[in-house]
């Protein structure tokens, strides 16, 4: 049975979902999908912590699907801005996932993940799935990927 890793980019999702769909990303679907696939080893979803109801149950909801959640704080700049980045810490765990797993799911539309992609699968041998909406994902990632999966209606709630 194939072994699986699952990597999300939560705020990634959550807001080309929103913005593309005016819905939030069904991550039971998901999970269903998936396991027909093989054996999920790995699933983790990074987050940024706000310590509020409605996050917490989010995140409650993911663990009882099977996620690891990983969370890092909300940063507001004085300028008004904010941080909140999980793309270094993504990075490493995909690496560390890559030789341990057939094939690497990672649910994001960033660009930034197109070399780690290319890698991972020319030095890893490590089949990559990437789902993402199609019009708010970066075409490096769909062409460094072995399969591009579109968000679409079917992974929405």
């Amino acid at each position: 049975m194939k072994r699986i890793a699952v990597f999300v980019d939560v705020q990634n999702i959550y807001y080309t979902t929103r913005q593309a769909y005016g819905r939030s990303f069904n991550y039971r679907r998901l999970w269903q999908e998936l396991e027909v696939q093989g054996d999920i080893v790995v699933a983790n979803a990074y987050a940024i912590y706000r310590d509020n109801d409605g996050q917490r149950k989010f995140q409650d909801a993911l663990r009882h699907l099977g996620f690891n959640i990983k969370l890092k704080p909300f940063i507001q700049r004085s300028d008004g801005s904010a941080k909140g980045d999980w793309d270094v810490g993504i990075t490493i765990d995909m690496m560390e996932a890559a030789p341990k797993v057939d094939t690497l799911v990672l649910l994001s539309g960033d660009g930034d993940f197109d070399l780690l992609l290319q890698h991972v699968r020319q030095e890893q041998q490590c089949e990559t799935w990437v789902y993402g909406v199609p019009q708010l994902t970066a075409k490096s990632l769909i062409d460094s990927t072995s399969h591009f999966y579109p968000i679409d209606q079917t992974l929405l709630i």
